[in-house]
């Protein structure tokens, strides 16, 4: 996402969606009662047919459709052209490439943020946990992993060394592909025992000077949060958004384990707030949007102010 303009007293930011998780992003930071101007088309007539003309539109932001390729910003106009009406319902379908500004009445901690963690430099890691049988690549994104490969070995119990071996040319050569088709910022290579050194010594392109390696203690998507925690590459990740929020989560779930110290679920983040007793509130994703899909986002709205 890129910030052509930002006035936070005046209420209003300018982006352009340089990259699909921006629409995500913008679906957690647009909230209803926005105002939202931006490009959408329409049909209209001409010599009896039926033409699409883009047209520049002002719309109060309602309910957010996230779709695969898109963001659709359901509202009512506030501003348009003559033979649009005022207050008639419209939609705007956000997708990669377009201009958006968007004007809010206050913006909250977490919406500048998001904001923030949109615009800032994109920066991902390639990881790649193994064993002797399989492999899973992942990339690391701004909110979580895409898995990009699950491989799977020929190793028999019997001829397990050496068609272990075998494998790793074919796991070497996948990491090499996505390095090239996604540039990352490091590379993990994580296994169980001493595999990963194995590997290591195989590898002969100039990517090696990128790889951190790591150990894991099974070859599961589970395994990749496992990895990211490993003191070897919390250096590595030390800027990675993703790491952030993990070590969060750790720090909440030991402190549901020492009493008093973490108040979870609504109603007693609810009296921890009103007693002004919070020093980190951390929300759920998922929370937002079941809020935001049964109309009653206002009460953990008026929380998080």
């Amino acid at each position: 996402m890129k910030l052509t303009g930002k006035d936070f007293r005046k209420g209003f930011v300018k982006i352009i969606v340089d990259d699909p998780d921006d629409l995500w992003y913008l679906s957690h930071i647009i909230t209803p009662g926005d105002i939202i101007t931006g490009k959408t088309t329409r049909k209209i007539k001409i010599a009896d047919k039926q033409v699409k003309k883009t047209i520049t539109l002002q719309i109060k932001a309602g309910k957010l459709l996230l779709e695969s390729h898109s963001l659709r910003i359901l509202g009512k106009v506030t501003q348009g052209p003559d033979d649009i009406p005022i207050g008639s319902h419209h939609t705007i379908s956000v997708q990669v490439g377009d201009n958006l500004k968007i004007e809010k009445e206050s913006w909250l901690s977490y919406q500048k943020q998001k904001l923030e963690d949109a615009s800032s430099q994109k920066v991902s890691f390639l990881i790649c946990i193994f064993d002797r049988e399989e492999a899973i690549i992942a990339l690391t994104k701004k909110r979580g992993f895409n898995i990009l490969a699950h491989l799977k070995g020929k190793a028999s119990k019997k001829r397990m060394k050496q068609e272990s071996k075998a494998f790793y040319p074919e796991i070497i050569k996948s990491i090499e592909e996505y390095n090239q088709r996604h540039n990352p910022q490091a590379i993990v290579i994580a296994s169980p025992v001493f595999y990963k050194e194995d590997l290591f010594k195989l590898i002969t392109s100039p990517w090696k000077k990128k790889v951190a390696l790591a150990n894991c203690s099974s070859v599961t998507e589970r395994a990749l949060s496992e990895v990211i925690k490993r003191p070897e590459v919390q250096q590595v990740l030390q800027h990675s958004r993703l790491l952030k929020e993990t070590i969060l989560v750790d720090e909440l779930l030991a402190g549901i384990k020492k009493n008093g110290l973490v108040a979870y679920g609504f109603k007693e983040v609810k009296n921890a707030v009103n007693q002004s007793a919070v020093s980190k509130l951390l929300v759920a994703d998922s929370f937002i949007d079941k809020l935001r899909e049964n109309d009653d986002f206002e009460k953990l709205d008026s929380l998080m102010k």
